[in-house]
């Protein structure tokens, strides 16, 4: 086996079936097993003791490796201090489409994990008890050992492991109900963190092979457009550089490092043929979307006659809401390692793509789904923009084309000028009240790139909880060659921004007060009802604050998920500042209290940091920014108190990722109306702006 194939994966592979366990095979879609098929999932029990859990989902910082290891460590009855992880290949087993999106790492695996787990525990069980000829139902399991109750006998998981590898699974396997659980519900350290603070986790960017080269790509600064010529001579002459090569995406620069093909890019001579995309620029694209607000779009929701309402109500309010491209930004720069052969293909990344990342592969190389091979890595941030496979399919060129491994690194210029971006968006709201102030009709249009599949550019709209009698949602898709893809919290981002601020000024055009009119409007959704309540009992809503401040509210029900923030906010030397954020919020039932909160105070500063300062423009189909000088990050100086309540709940559980993001940015602009009475109706927030 060669240094490049020779993975950790093998390795305990070869491991587990040297040292004789039980290896628990269990697939986590509904399907059938196919007869043939290499199962997805595998539990190694080994003689040790130790619980070697592959992780078929991906680690991206939001705690995945340990909320699935409690999942099924609460049914396997293991030692919480044997447990090891791993992340497995690509299968057709994982239900055919392995990779993180839209928070469902816990929704998706919440009842397939706690079965395996449960399986594993009752095979061990079956072991003990043919070697003690007793029932098996008589005997328990607890801490990585059976015990007989009768006796008071024990054997550990790891004496019996390789017997029970021989036990056929059972059937009807009964999960425990939750009154018993002992790991799901608690408070729990991230396995990760140790190997994250060592330095001995595994990142994309840390993959050596034997014989690797570094490459960059040279892509044109506008999208679409392609190399017409370019002259390599003067890269060449760079030291370090060992090749030019021309792929679908642009010319890359191959050398013995990363900055040696750095430098031999600067030096690349290329003429670009820039395409249509150069004419585009911010402002033309928002002239575009302004120009289709007065016709009818493709309709995302109808619910009564809205335009009659509108014509007969007491009172209409009307108002444009606007926001950017943003992009993703992780902080570990793209990058993926790949290794072509004639006969097989290996690719080590940083991905929450797998399935994607193995098509692509397979796509580029023409080589059979067996021979592929995608190893899954750490991620230092996704956001979304780690679901997509093109800079994985660039290191699978290069490596094609060169005919050695190849490790293939963005730079952040080129993170950020070549990004799949939050679609910019636009929006044209008006609303009717009755005589007494409560809203009777709703209509909003949407213009916006399209992305994502059906209903994302108006999710959050068309679909928004509140009992009004009278609604109307359309949506233009436009589509100038700005390459648009999911962004955390997706469609949420922008469109809670959109609908949170503008039932605002409806609230405030009826004389309610924006929480009541919530609570009203609520009636018939209990769960974001109560959590409406509790943060705003906990938030002290209508008590008096300190001079130059306000509060301001807004929710969100994504992601499978309830949230409720209320921003306590003040204007200090021109600058918006959020002191205070209460979340409420109602995920169904929670895996890991801890990583809970640490996810909504990333969501939250995600959020605000795209509210206050985030935003991507065009000029001559270019993106303006280039660094972080340009696109800023919230300073921890900047960053405000985060205070979380979890409501309690027996439901099935929601994604927890994503569900804070979109709530921050109404939450804080509605708080500055209060304060100053101006509105916010466009992104990121430009105090001199307003209105």
């Amino acid at each position: 086996m060669s240094a490049a194939a020779m993975n950790r994966r093998a390795f305990l592979s070869a491991a587990a079936a040297a040292a004789g366990g039980l290896l628990v095979r269990f697939r986590l879609s509904a399907a059938p097993a196919p007869a043939r098929s290499k199962l997805d999932a595998f539990v190694y029990v080994g003689a040790d003791d130790s619980v070697l859990l592959y992780i078929h989902k991906a680690e991206m910082g939001q705690g995945t490796v340990t909320s699935l290891s409690m999942l099924l460590a609460e049914e396997l009855e293991c030692d919480w201090r044997q447990i090891r992880t791993d992340f497995p290949g690509v299968s057709r087993e994982f239900g055919g489409n392995q990779g993180v999106v839209g928070s469902a790492s816990i929704r998706t695996s919440w009842e397939p994990l706690r079965r395996a787990g449960a399986t594993a525990r009752e095979m061990l069980k079956e072991a003990a008890a043919r070697q003690w000829s007793v029932d098996r139902a008589s005997l328990r399991a607890e801490n990585s050992f059976i015990v007989n109750p009768s006796n008071g006998a024990r054997l550990s998981y790891g004496s019996l492991a390789e017997s029970a590898s021989q036990v056929p699974p059972p059937t009807g396997i009964t999960l425990k109900d939750p009154s018993q659980f002992h790991i799901i519900g608690k408070p729990t350290r991230r396995l990760d963190t140790p190997a994250k603070v060592d330095g001995s986790a595994v990142f994309g960017i840390d993959i050596r092979l034997p014989g690797m080269q570094y490459a960059v790509v040279a892509r044109c600064p506008v999208f679409g457009g392609k190399a017409a010529r370019f002259d390599a001579s003067k890269a060449k002459a760079v030291p370090g550089v060992k090749n030019v090569i021309a792929i679908p995406s642009g010319v890359a620069v191959l050398a013995d490092n990363t900055w040696s093909a750095m430098e031999g890019r600067r030096k690349l001579e290329i003429d670009w043929d820039e395409g249509p995309v150069a004419a585009i620029s911010t402002a033309s694209l928002t002239q575009t979307f302004a120009g289709l607000m007065s016709q009818p779009g493709q309709t995302a929701r109808k619910v009564g006659d809205a335009e009659a309402a509108l014509s007969g109500a007491a009172r209409k309010v009307e108002a444009i809401y606007q926001v950017p491209f943003l992009a993703h930004a992780p902080m570990e720069p793209l990058n993926a390692t790949a290794h072509v052969r004639p006969d097989g293909c290996e690719v080590w990344a940083s991905t929450q793509g797998q399935t994607a990342a193995h098509n692509e592969a397979r796509r580029i190389t023409g080589l059979p789904p067996e021979a592929v091979k995608i190893y899954t890595e750490y991620m230092g941030g996704g956001f979304g923009r780690r679901a997509r496979s093109d800079y994985i399919g660039e290191a699978v060129e290069v490596s094609k084309a060169a005919g050695v491994p190849v490790k293939l690194t963005w730079s952040r210029e080129d993170d950020l000028q070549q990004d799949w971006y939050r679609p910019a968006s636009y929006g044209h709201f008006v609303g009717g009240l009755d005589a007494d102030g409560w809203p009777v009709a709703w209509t909003t249009r949407i213009a916006c790139p399209p992305f994502g599949g059906g209903g994302t550019a108006t999710e959050g709209i068309a679909n928004m909880p509140y009992a009004i009698p009278n609604i109307l949602v359309d949506y233009h898709p436009v589509d100038k060659g700005i390459p648009v893809s999911y962004w955390r919290s997706v469609g949420y981002s922008q469109n809670v921004f959109f609908a949170e601020s503008f039932l605002d000024e409806l609230a405030a055009q009826g004389k309610k007060d924006p929480v009541e009119l919530r609570l009203r409007l609520l009636e018939n959704v209990p769960r974001l009802k109560a959590a409406l309540e509790l943060a705003a009992d906990q938030a002290g809503w209508g008590k008096p604050l300190p001079p130059g401040h306000a509060r301001g509210v807004g929710l969100s029900n994504n992601v499978g998920s309830n949230t409720v923030q209320i921003a306590e906010v003040s204007v200090e030397r021109g600058k918006v500042r959020v002191h205070r954020v209460v979340c409420a919020v109602d995920c169904g039932h929670v895996v890991n209290p801890s990583g809970v909160g640490q996810q909504i105070q990333s969501g939250i500063v995600f959020g605000l940091t795209a509210a206050l300062k985030g935003g991507i423009t065009l000029e001559g189909g270019r993106v303006q920014q280039s660094n972080f000088h340009q696109y800023d990050m919230l300073r921890i100086d900047e960053m405000p108190k985060v205070e979380v309540h979890i409501v309690p709940s027996q439901a099935a559980p929601g994604g927890i990722g994503e569900a804070s993001t979109p709530g921050i940015a109404p939450a804080m602009c509605n708080a500055l109306y209060a304060l100053t009475g101006k509105r916010v109706r466009k992104l990121p927030v430009k105090l001199e702006e307003l209105g």
